[in-house]
């Protein structure tokens, strides 16, 4: 049984170029958009503090705060990610330039949104005025755009090599998980039936069922009285975080479980998880679009959920089982039949070293 690679070594260096791990490898576009949010983060955060304006029921520095905390978090995923690319060749120059274009897509939205909270304006859905709806469709191109580069990248790893399964697993549901989370806001921007008989400015909502800025969670802002779009955004999206987290703690663990200790059980458990994992945003999706507080889940959303944690029980116990049963001890190159897996020459070698012996009929045969 192999014990578990250290946790810079996740990924073979022999596979994928030894240098691949460190941190000039990283996609630069977006490392250097990953310290700018960072830096937003901390004045959004002062924002909060010194700026006492609510927009549609919520602190009005608190989206631009929460959508660069959570652009740091997505852009060094990213960087991450690409870096486990082969260090030449047509995929790396690709996924280069799709980084690119992550990152300056997610800078134009962040300069709308923080203008917008300068300006006093909702940034999302707003159709007000033309200046105003002229900047809310400039934030859908760049969305499009960041989530077709997005794909392009999921596509580059979906095709390269990673030698440990667990890790390969881990980034390829993670990034495909954060494509599926970051296609529901395309889910926001319907306009409810109000807002088709012109009852509004606003084209478009987070929330589902009630209209956006009533009754919330405190910091997320989700909804508590109705459906809201953004639960399911931001768990798919996270999920290219969660999945490559749960490889290094099953490395971690391993060095105290010795049954987490093969790659093949922690490949097992990362595919189980993954698939619990989306199952989950399913039951979420379909809960916000039902209209359905998180806080309070219908028998239909409890029956999913019951049902989504006996199969992932079960599925546990299933690896852990079959990794605790012994193995059939493998034969070795001098098992029962001769000169199976053996190298020929080494047994013709082995053959001439032996003393010669007369045949049955006396002829020498040295």
């Amino acid at each position: 049984m192999r014990k578990p690679s250290e946790l810079a070594g996740l990924i073979k260096p022999e596979e994928l170029g030894a240098s691949r791990g460190r941190l000039g490898a990283w996609n630069r576009p977006l490392l250097a958009f990953a310290g700018v949010m960072a830096v937003t983060a901390v004045v959004c955060a002062a924002g909060l503090v010194l700026d006492d304006r609510v927009l549609v029921g919520s602190p009005i520095w608190l989206k631009p705060f929460k959508f660069s905390v959570s652009f740091v978090a997505y852009c060094l995923s990213l960087a991450w990610l690409l870096a486990q690319l082969p260090p030449r060749g047509r995929a790396a120059r690709v996924g280069r330039w799709a980084g690119a274009v992550v990152a300056a897509s997610g800078l134009v939205e962040m300069v709308i949104i923080v203008g917008q909270v300068v300006r006093g304006r909702r940034s999302h859905f707003n159709q007000a005025t033309p200046f105003d709806s002229a900047l809310f469709n400039v934030m859908g191109a760049t969305i499009v755009v960041l989530w077709a580069a997005t794909l392009l990248i999921a596509v580059l790893l979906l095709r390269a090599r990673v030698a440990d399964r667990a890790a390969a697993r881990a980034m390829r549901a993670g990034i495909v998980l954060a494509l599926a989370g970051s296609a529901v806001g395309f889910l926001m921007t319907r306009p409810t039936p109000g807002q088709l008989r012109g009852e509004s400015d606003v084209i478009g909502a987070h929330s589902v069922g009630v209209p956006d800025g009533g009754p919330s969670m405190p910091l997320t802002g989700w909804s508590t009285t109705g459906g809201d779009l953004r639960i399911p955004h931001f768990f798919g999206m996270h999920a290219l975080q969660l999945l490559p987290l749960l490889v290094i703690a099953l490395v971690l663990l391993g060095r105290r479980v010795p049954r987490l200790r093969g790659e093949r059980v922690r490949a097992r458990f990362v595919g189980l998880a993954s698939l619990t994992y989306a199952a989950i945003f399913i039951v979420l999706v379909q809960q916000a679009l039902r209209g359905q507080a998180l806080l309070r889940p219908d028998a239909t959303t409890l029956t999913g959920a019951g049902l989504i944690l006996a199969a992932t029980a079960a599925g546990a116990w299933a690896i852990l089982r079959a990794e605790s049963r012994p193995r059939p001890p493998s034969r070795s190159a001098s098992g029962s039949r001769p000169g199976v897996g053996r190298n020929p020459t080494a047994v013709r070698a082995e053959d001439h070293a032996r003393p010669t012996q007369p045949s049955q009929q006396g002829v020498d045969v040295s």
